[in-house]
Parts: C-alpha cells; structure tokens; sequence
C-alpha cells in the first residue's frame, strides 16, 4: 500500500511538469500586469541598485581622473623633451695663458657650421654675473674664478644635428665640451613611461574593482528574484532571455553612473584649464609652468574620459550577463 501512494506521487509530479514544459513561458517585460505597467525581473528602483550606481560613478570618476592626469604628465615630458632637444650648449673652461674670448668665439663659429644649427650665442660676462648671482651673491668679480663660459646653440632641427661630429669638431677648442642634454631626455622619457604605467596599473585596480562590484550586486539580485528566476528556467524561458533582462538592467545603472563620474571629472578639468588661464600671469603660476608644464587638460584627456564611460558601461552589462549565464548554468 505504501509502494502504491509512493507511485501515485510520482506520478503526479511527471505530471505537473509535463504541464508546465508545455506552458509558453510568460513574457515578463511585455505584457501589463492589472494596469500597473510591464513587470521586470530586476525591480529598476532599489536601494542596492543605487548603491551600485553610486560605486560605478566613484570608480568612473577615479579611471577618469587616471587619465587625465597621465595626459597632462605625458604632455607636459613632450615639451620638455621638445625644448631640451631644441637648445645645447657649450661649455668652455678657463685655462691659463689661454684667451677664453678667442676660443669662445672658435666654439660659436663651428657651431653655426654644423647642420641643422640655427644659431649659437655667447653668454656675455655681465650674463654669467647674474646666473651665479643668487649662490654667490651680487657685485662679484668671476675674472678671477675658474667659472666656465657658455655658448648657447638653437636646434632647428634636432634630427639633421649630428652631435659626434660636432663634439669631435670642438676638440680644437681648449677647454671645451658639448652638453647636448641626452641624460635629461633620456630621463624625462623614462618618467613618461613609467608615469604611463602606474596610470594603466590604477585603471586597472578600478575597472577590477567595478567588476566585482557589479559580480556581488547581480548575485544579490539573482537571490532576490530566485524564485521567478526558477519558475522561468522551469517553464522553459532561454537563459538569453533571462541574462538579457539582467544585462539591461545593469547596463543602464552603469551607464548612469558613469555618466554621473565621467561628468564631475571633465568639469573637473575644464575647471582646472580655467584657472590656469586665470593665473597665468602671476609669478607663482609662471614659475610652476615652467617646472610642470601647466596642469590644463587636453582634447586626449577628454576623449580619454569618454572612452571610459562607455567602457565601464559596456564592461557593467557584460559582467552581469555573464553572471547571470554562469547561475543558470548550474541550474541546469
């Protein structure tokens, strides 16, 4: 008797799910439901939904930021390495019994021989004065100190000098030497670079960040809408349909909140552009463009910032997606 009720039961649950493989699955986001508007897996309005939309604006806002500082930092390494290339100078040692004037003014002459030279000037005495000034004070005779004289070369075209020749050239010249600026370039490109990738290793840190973001938010919407999530895979809905609401959803709180931290930050740049058009006129800002080049955010930054928005929101509702595809799959 007990075999016979255990059979019956059986049989009445291939029943009900006989019934139910043969039942269209419903269309969620189609059809009214009692006049309150099309009905949605993921509710659009929830506390943890906000909360995700307000993470992916701060981190957008971060990446953002990483990118525009890596514009300006590169930007400002390419004008000091176009206006070290653009100027060199000789050095000439005093040596006794020897005329400086005259082996200052051979040094200038075969300097303007060289090719791809514009012009070589001498550094005057009064000049070299006033450059040792603020170390060793005004009022001082150098005549009778072993201070070098300079000539300083303007490059027209840095690629059409050929230092080593022009270095082998001044061995004529006592005393002199060529400081063509090589080691400065040579480090200014190396800040550049590993500026570069201490911005690509921040990104990074952040577009991680995102996804695990958006990874715990899309399991802690899936365990609140686990029951309708079951009823549809029962019933036969396709996991495409499925990820598919998921992936809207969250493609859209992305796409929001990076708008939202994208947008703070290039108003974060313009700012920054316009008071360094409003301070450029005044000593301290005069001297902290000629250190760092001016902190004004160029045309890449902006684009830069674009990217990053329509990155994070593509990167958001692919992250769902594939969340969403993983949990089904383990249903199956």
């Amino acid at each position: 008797m007990v075999k016979g009720r255990k059979k019956a039961a059986m049989n009445g649950r291939r029943d009900r799910k006989a019934e139910a493989d043969a039942t269209p699955a419903p269309e969620i986001a189609g059809p009214e439901l009692h006049g309150r508007g099309p009905v949605a897996i993921v509710p659009p309005k929830s506390i943890a939904g906000n909360a995700l939309m307000l993470v992916v604006a701060i981190m957008s806002f971060l990446a953002c930021l990483t990118v525009g500082a890596v514009s300006i930092v590169r930007d400002a390494a390419s004008d000091w390495q176009s206006d070290i290339a653009r100027e060199v100078t000789i050095q000439v040692r005093p040596i006794e019994g020897i005329d400086i004037e005259a082996e200052l003014a051979r040094a200038a002459e075969i300097a303007r021989a060289a090719p791809g030279i514009d012009s070589a000037r001498i550094v005057s005495a009064d000049e070299t004065n006033k450059l040792l000034e603020p170390w060793l004070g005004a009022g001082l005779d150098i005549a009778g100190l072993p201070v070098p004289r300079l000539v300083v070369i303007a490059v027209a075209d840095p690629r059409a000098v050929d230092f080593t020749a022009l270095r082998n050239a001044l061995a004529d010249v006592r005393g002199a030497s060529l400081d063509d600026h090589r080691v400065w370039t040579d480090r200014l490109a190396s800040m550049a670079r590993t500026t570069v990738f201490i911005g690509i290793g921040v990104f990074s840190l952040v577009l991680t960040a995102t996804v695990l973001s958006v990874i715990f938010a899309t399991r802690g919407a899936m365990a609140g809408n686990r029951d309708v999530i079951e009823v549809l895979h029962l019933v036969g809905a396709e996991d495409g349909f499925i990820a598919g609401e998921f992936q809207r959803h969250f493609m859209l709180l992305g796409l929001k909140g990076g708008v939202a931290g994208g947008g703070i930050a290039m108003l974060l740049f313009a700012l920054g552009n316009w008071l360094s058009g409003e301070t450029l006129g005044s000593p301290g800002a005069a001297q902290v463009n000629a250190l760092f080049g001016g902190f004004s955010v160029g045309a890449i930054g902006y684009f830069g910032a674009l990217g990053v928005i329509f990155l994070i929101a593509v990167l958001t509702a692919a992250t769902s997606r594939f969340t969403v595809q993983r949990h089904l799959a383990d249903l199956s």
